[in-house]
C-alpha cells in the first residue's frame, strides 16, 4: 500500500486528492494536509472585501466534503518536509509518505519592505481569506470617509489580473453609490505595460486593458516600482509620492517555507523545480502544482513581473500529477502527461469583464507566439465568472475533479489539461 499525501487543499490541492481516490484502489492511501479546515475560491475574494459576496458563499467545509471519500484530512501548517525519508511534519506529528503533491498555493512576501501588508504595515490584499476579510472593514470605513484609492502590485508579482479587477470593480462599486467623483483611483504596476499580465501580453490585452482604463478614469503608472509605503503614501523608485487612503497592494509570491529549508528541494524563493511531468527532478517522490512550482518568465522586463499560475494551470499540474503517480503504482496503463498550460482567465469587474484565452499561456520560447491566443470584453465575461465560481465549488463539494463535461466544454474551445508527454 502507498501513501500519498497532497500539501494544499486550494484550487490544486483538493482537485488533486479527489483525482488521486479516482485513478487508485482503496489499497492506497490519499491523505490531505491543510493549514485551513475550509477550501476557498480565492478568485472571488476581490467580491468579498466590495460586500458583493459573504465569504461563507464561497467556502467549502473539508470535513463535510472528503466525508466517506476515502481521504484522510490532517488540518495543521507543514513545517518540514524531508524528501529524504520521506516524512511530512505537521506540529508535533510526523507522516510518512510514498509520494507527496506540494500544491500549497502563495506565501505572501509582505517582509520585503517597511509598510506592506495589513498586520505590520499600511496595505490590504486580497490574497487570502483572512486578509480579504480585514479588507472589507477597512473598505467600510473608506468609504465613509473617502479619499484617494491605489491599487497596485510589488514588483516580482504574479498573476497581474486581480489588480484589474479590484481597481475596475471598485469603480463600479463607487459609480454605483454615487461616491466615483469624490475618489480618484491610482492603480500602479511593474509590468512594461498595463495588460503583459508577466506573459509579454495575451492578443489585443493591452489594447483592451489600457482602453477600459481610460474610459473609466483610472489613473494609470506603468512600469513602476513601489518602493516605500508610508501610513498614507506611496513612494516609487522614482521618488514620485502617491498619496492614498485606501491601498490594496498585491505582494510577490513565495513557495512554501518548508521547502526553502531543505537543500535543493527549491529556489531561494520556494518555487520548486520539476520536470514536465510535474516531479521534482532531483527527489522522485515528490510532485508540485500552482504556485508553488517554479517557472521561469517569458521574457526579462525592466522592473520583475511573476509569471501567472492560473486556476486552470494549477488544476492541470495537479492532474498530471496523479495521472503519472497512478501510473507509476500500476494502477492505470498508458503513457506519462504533462499539462499543456492553457488557460481561459476570466477577470470581472462588476458590470462587465475581459476573457483571456491562451493556448498555452506562455509563449514559445523560439518564436515568441502561442498556437492560439485571444482577449474578448462584455457584459457576458461577468456572468461567465459568477456562474464558473458556482460550478467550481459544486464540484468542490460532490467530490469531482474534473468532469467528462468539463473536458468536453474545454475540448469544444479547442483546450485540454494535459496531454501525453512526447
Amino acid at each position: 500500500m502507498a501513501n500519498i499525501v497532497v500539501i494544499g487543499a486550494g484550487i490544486g490541492g483538493l482537485p488533486t486528492a479527489y483525482e488521486l481516490r479516482h485513478l487508485l484502489s482503496h489499497s492506497h492511501q490519499v491523505t490531505l494536509i491543510s493549514a485551513s479546515p475550509k477550501f476557498t475560491f480565492i478568485p472571488s475574494l476581490p467580491w468579498v472585501t466590495m460586500g458583493l459576496t459573504a465569504l461563507s458563499d464561497v467556502q467549502v467545509d473539508l470535513k463535510t466534503a472528503i466525508a466517506n471519500r476515502g481521504i484522510e484530512l490532517i488540518i495543521g501548517q507543514v513545517t518540514k518536509l524531508d524528501p529524504i525519508n520521506r516524512e511530512i511534519t505537521v506540529k508535533d506529528r510526523i507522516i510518512s509518505y510514498d509520494f507527496a503533491i506540494v500544491a500549497t498555493g502563495a506565501e505572501l512576501a509582505l517582509d520585503v519592505i517597511p509598510g506592506l501588508g495589513l498586520e505590520n504595515g499600511y496595505t490590504q490584499s486580497v490574497c487570502n481569506p483572512h486578509h480579504a476579510e480585514i479588507a472589507r472593514q477597512a473598505w467600510v470605513k473608506f468609504l465613509e470617509n473617502q479619499g484617494h484609492l491605489v491599487v497596485g502590485a510589488m514588483p516580482g508579482a504574479g498573476c497581474l489580473g486581480p489588480v484589474y479587477e479590484f481597481a475596475l470593480l471598485a469603480d463600479f462599486v463607487l459609480r454605483k453609490a454615487g461616491k466615483r467623483q469624490e475618489i480618484p483611483i491610482t492603480l500602479i504596476t511593474p509590468e512594461p505595460y498595463a495588460g503583459h499580465l508577466g506573459v509579454g501580453g495575451m492578443a489585443n490585452s493591452a489594447e483592451l486593458v489600457q482602453n477600459l482604463l481610460a474610459s473609466r478614469e483610472i489613473n494609470l503608472i506603468e512600469n513602476a516600482a513601489i518602493d516605500q509605503i508610508f501610513p498614507d503614501q506611496i513612494t516609487l523608485g522614482d521618488r514620485q509620492e502617491i498619496p492614498f487612503n485606501y491601498a490594496m497592494i498585491l505582494p510577490s509570491f513565495r513557495g512554501p517555507s518548508f521547502a526553502r529549508k531543505f537543500p535543493g528541494l527549491a529556489d531561494e524563493k520556494g518555487f520548486l523545480p520539476v520536470l514536465p511531468t510535474g516531479q521534482h527532478p532531483q527527489f522522485d517522490s515528490i510532485y508540485a502544482a500552482g504556485v508553488a512550482v517554479q517557472i521561469q518568465p517569458p521574457e526579462t522586463t525592466p522592473i520583475p513581473v511573476g509569471v501567472p499560475k492560473t486556476g486552470q494551470m494549477t488544476e492541470a499540474m495537479g492532474m498530471a500529477a496523479a495521472h503519472n503517480i497512478a501510473l507509476r503504482l500500476g494502477e492505470i496503463s498508458g503513457s506519462p502527461v504533462k499539462p499543456t498550460l492553457e488557460a481561459i482567465c476570466l477577470a470581472d469587474f462588476g458590470d462587465m469583464g475581459i476573457a483571456f484565452i491562451a493556448s498555452p499561456v506562455l509563449p514559445d520560447p523560439v518564436t515568441g507566439k502561442r498556437r492560439n491566443a485571444v482577449a474578448l470584453q462584455g457584459r457576458w465575461v461577468s456572468w461567465s465568472k459568477v456562474a464558473f465560481e458556482k460550478f467550481f465549488l459544486t464540484k468542490m463539494r460532490w467530490g469531482l475533479a474534473v468532469p467528462w463535461f468539463e473536458k468536453l466544454g474545454l475540448k469544444m474551445l479547442g483546450l485540454s489539461l494535459v496531454e501525453p508527454l512526447e
